[in-house]
């Protein structure tokens, strides 16, 4: 009952969605397909008035006496069907407008929503998923849109002017028609409700296949360096005959059903004629509303195509029925997306330019100063005051884990001044990079402060607090555009010189200018055309466009070969004079003038000071850098 009412309220919100959206477009298809479905149920009128007032008399006293009548049926019929014929066209192309739009619409809430999203929602959702929202999702919710409801609307109202006709015209031969419609009502809900549950495995299957190949298409260098393609293609095989056994009984039960349906509606369809042959041969009553009295010979041959046509109807509006169970699926995890919980931010300090005015005071400008500054308005007297940005940054007492249950850091007490060089040390999983997600509130801390220029962080806007931090991260991504375009991605309104003096100062610039259309080059695949050591230099660069007064370089260096490493160590030099930087590095040659080194074991802080006394402490910091033990 709960999956039930989930579906409605999904169904309902979905209309809803639509009409905000195409509330014109709406009413105008409803009204469209209202005449097309009338259209095609009323040329049985047409044809039992032909019969009985116009064939029959015409084979009596010949065609003169049934001309008039003859040519007003005739051009009633055409007018009729030219209405028709307008209406399914108009409500068809307005149609492919709303799905289309509908789609748009609901992709750009996706979107925006993600966006909003905190960084644990990624951590904790498979990408492909996500993805398949994107895709398989929007594309059932096209073929609901676009297809099954139209037909669905059109077929109920179909169904239901035919049966008040066909009672109109003959009450014992209307229940003859509505048993065998329950019977195939019947044979819908069974083979139908079977191919929707098999139907939306399938999605699922196929979503996990396609994973799958983009993980494989990814790692094919992994796969290939380890021989592994043989365990690869057993993998696949699992899925692939998972994928195979759904679609194959999705495909079994939706393709038995029309012929089930057919073969019921040509058996009504015999029935019919013998129950109308034997009412006009006995002339016996017919209960009809048309008050005959009697079914003539018009009656039975109208009443024939209206099963027909009822029976067909019925046969396409059930294969609608795997359809809306898909789309309906689609549409509840587009709009299990668009309902996720958006990243919180209380903070309503911001991050301004400012400038020192000629009373030594600091005030906000709209003008390049080169100076940045807090906005900090106090809600208990109403004022607000400027503190400059320096890059202080110091955590006391800070616990946290990912779980409540888990602490990853323990009682972490630490503190970077402006112009300070902070280097992690420690075993994967030790708490380092932890520690500058912390800062960036990727995540927010159950216990203890974290500091920024004095200014609790929880009160700075997270949008500005990240503003004022640079990040190069051991995993880069490059996005599809040419070299100049991702190191501006940095800042987006730095130009063209200011690029290229943020390569230079990477040692990024000689590789740039030796590419093919140097700075204008388009990369592709996350610079899958670069090495390693190149896309690396771009990140740093990108970082550096920015320029933030706080850094966070986690294991920057580390896909960087030595003679390499050299150069980049001379630009982040250069990056790094003046700014707040935290280093994590497992290359211990890279902190050594470090102002201050944390070693971390298990999320708690065993050692601190800067390289010097640690190593006269002879503790673990000498050990790893002597090499009596290594990093994990």
């Amino acid at each position: 009952m709960e999956k039930q009412n989930k579906k409605n309220g999904t169904f309902g919100r979905l209309l809803r969605y639509i009409y905000k959206n195409y509330r014109v477009y709406m009413i105008t298809v409803i009204i469209c397909i209202i005449i097309a479905a009338a259209a095609s149920v009323v040329q049985t009128v047409f044809l039992q008035r032909l019969i009985d007032t116009c064939i029959l008399p015409g084979l009596e006293s010949g065609f003169e006496s049934i001309r008039q009548p003859f040519m007003q049926t005739i051009l009633s019929m055409v007018t009729l069907y030219v209405f028709g014929v307008a209406a399914a066209f108009t409500y068809t192309h307005l149609m492919a407008t709303v799905t289309q739009g509908t789609l748009k619409h609901l992709r750009v809430d996706m979107f925006d929503k993600m966006q909003s999203l905190p960084i644990k929602y990624f951590d904790t959702h498979a990408h492909g998923d996500i993805m398949s929202t994107y895709t398989n999702d929007t594309d059932a919710i096209r073929q609901l849109i676009g297809q099954s409801l139209p037909m669905v609307f059109q077929s109920s109202l179909t169904i239901t002017v035919m049966l008040l006709m066909m009672i109109y015209y003959s009450v014992w031969m209307t229940l003859v028609v509505c048993l065998f419609s329950a019977l195939m009502l019947t044979v819908t809900k069974k083979f139908g409700g079977a191919s929707s549950r098999y139907m939306m495995a399938q999605q699922r299957s196929l979503a996990k296949e396609e994973g799958f190949i983009e993980e494989m298409i990814q790692g094919q260098k992994v796969v290939k360096v380890f021989c592994h393609e043989d365990e690869c293609k057993k993998d696949f095989d699992k899925l692939n005959e998972q994928l195979f056994s759904d679609g194959e009984q999705a495909n079994r039960y939706g393709n038995s059903l029309m012929p089930i349906l057919n073969n019921v509606g040509n058996l009504m369809y015999v029935v019919l004629a013998i129950v109308g042959g034997l009412l006009v041969y006995l002339k016996a009553p017919n209960l009809s509303l048309s008050g005959s009295g009697i079914v003539t010979i018009g009656v039975i041959v109208s009443f024939l195509g209206m099963a027909r046509q009822l029976s067909q109807t019925i046969g396409q509006a059930s294969m609608q029925v795997a359809m809306i169970a898909m789309g309906l699926a689609g549409a509840s995890r587009v709009f299990a997306l668009i309902d996720e919980k958006p990243e919180e931010d209380e903070g309503y300090v911001t991050l301004v330019r400012a400038e020192w005015g000629a009373d030594g005071v600091l005030k906000e400008t709209n003008d390049k100063s080169g100076i940045w500054a807090w906005k900090h308005p106090h809600k208990a007297d109403g004022t607000v005051t400027y503190t400059p940005l320096k890059g202080d940054i110091r955590l006391e007492d800070v616990d946290f884990g990912y779980t409540p249950e888990k602490l990853v850091l323990h009682d972490i007490t630490l503190y970077a001044k402006p112009g300070q060089k902070i280097a992690f040390v420690g075993a994967t999983g030790a708490g380092k990079t932890t520690i500058t997600n912390l800062i960036n509130r990727f995540y927010d801390i159950p216990d203890g402060k974290i500091r920024y220029d004095g200014i609790n962080i929880t009160k700075i806007r997270k949008p500005d607090l990240r503003r004022s931090l640079g990040v190069v991260l051991q995993d880069v991504n490059l996005f599809t555009g040419t070299v100049m375009e991702n190191i501006r991605y940095g800042r987006l309104d730095a130009t063209d010189e200011e690029c290229m003096a943020a390569a230079r100062l990477a040692n990024a610039d000689d590789f740039i200018q030796r590419l093919p259309e140097g700075y204008n080059t388009m990369l592709t695949g996350n610079g899958a055309s670069l090495s390693q050591g190149q896309r690396q230099l771009i990140s740093i660069a990108r970082a550096a466009v920015a320029d933030p007064p706080v850094m966070i370089l986690d294991e920057a260096t580390s896909s960087i070969d030595t003679r390499t490493e050299a150069l980049v160590q001379e630009g982040m030099d250069n990056l790094m004079m003046g700014r707040t930087v935290f280093v994590i590095a497992h290359r211990l040659s890279t902190v050594r003038n470090s102002k201050a080194i944390m070693v971390l074991d298990h999320g708690h802080i065993i050692e601190r000071g800067d390289h010097e006394t640690l190593i006269a402490q002879k503790g673990v910091y000498y050990q790893l850098y002597t090499g009596a033990f290594e990093l994990e």
